[in-house]
């Protein structure tokens, strides 16, 4: 059998994505690894110090939390770093992780935002303003219950802290990071490359697309929808959230649907489109990272809190703008 005409599409749809994914892995650990070595850390988390008073939370989370304004990768390699290490026990791990969604979300709002302000005008605004109260919604929520079950630690002058520690120069530093990636690398290859090629091939089969018609099947429970806006759910489940953002647009164009509308099937796609999110995009990464169990947890959580949070805003917006 000639195999030359799948060789291109394999290349496209797996090689290179596969190949940009561990890339961007590798970096991340990489700059998470030197950070820590060069011993930053307490540094770095002094730009979120008093929201780590409030939650209990230690200078690594800290240090995590400003590292995720630039880089998700980067700032869970630190936090798995620590784990590994001892010196985050599971409980703080999942809570620093969870700490991280509001950072993530900036990380990403310029695109979010430059992608939907073209296509569906004024309702950008609100769709991008009810997702950042979700994200604020669940930082406070995080806070909250890191004062409840986390100990509250022993503050002291960061500076007199710093000075325990040795400082190493840049080349040792360096070394020493090294060090550790080759160590982790190996766990994101022996990892990441079987789940991401298996979600390839699932892909590929239409696992995922009979598990989307699944779900757009049962859309009989969002009655108190516009029927009209069925479109931009199915989009969104179907292919991704810009061709929810697609239909929308034509919506909005021929006068079919208003911005509440659309807003309130955009929120609707989002929370219906988690399951494929996470197989798809999140779980790759993370089984890299952290072990697969932990992966799967901590993905659980991750994804329960911002479906929840989503949910909750969303109910709050229909009411308001009925």
């Amino acid at each position: 059998m000639d195999i030359t005409p799948i060789i291109p599409q394999l290349w496209h749809g797996l090689g290179w994505p596969l190949l940009r994914l561990v890339l961007f892995i590798s970096v991340g650990l990489m700059v998470g690894n030197f950070i820590e070595a060069l011993n930053w850390t307490r540094g770095a988390a002094r730009l979120a110090a008093p929201l780590v008073r409030v939650g209990n939370l230690s200078d690594t989370a800290g240090a995590s939390f400003s590292m995720a304004f630039f880089s998700g990768i980067a700032a869970n390699t630190m936090l798995a770093e620590a784990y590994d290490q001892g010196k985050l026990n599971k409980k703080e791990l999942v809570l620093a992780n969870l700490f991280n969604t509001l950072p993530t979300y900036f990380l990403h709002l310029p695109t979010v935002f430059f992608l939907t302000a073209p296509l569906i005008k004024g309702a950008a605004f609100i769709y991008v303003g009810l997702t950042l109260l979700a994200a604020v919604l669940r930082t406070i929520c995080i806070l909250i219950l890191g004062r409840l079950l986390l100990t509250a630690r022993a503050t002291g002058n960061l500076a007199d802290l710093l000075a325990d520690r040795k400082r190493l120069t840049w080349r040792e530093a360096l070394a020493k990071a090294w060090k550790r990636f080759r160590k982790r690398i190996k766990k994101i290859l022996i990892y990441t490359v079987p789940i991401y090629t298996l979600v390839f091939f699932m892909n590929h089969w239409g696992v995922f697309t009979w598990l989307e018609h699944l779900l757009t099947n049962h859309l009989t429970v969002l009655s108190w929808l516009d029927p009209r806006s069925f479109g931009i759910i199915v989009a969104h489940v179907a292919a991704e959230f810009s061709a929810g953002l697609a239909v929308a647009a034509a919506l909005i164009q021929g006068g079919t649907l208003d911005y509440r509308q659309v807003v309130l099937a955009l929120l609707v796609g989002n929370v219906l489109a988690a399951p494929a999110r996470i197989f798809r995009h999140q779980f790759p990464y993370y089984a890299g990272i952290f072990t697969p169990k932990l992966a799967m947890e901590m993905i659980f959580y991750s994804q329960t809190f911002r479906v929840v949070s989503i949910i909750l805003v969303g109910v709050g917006y229909y009411w308001v703008s009925a």
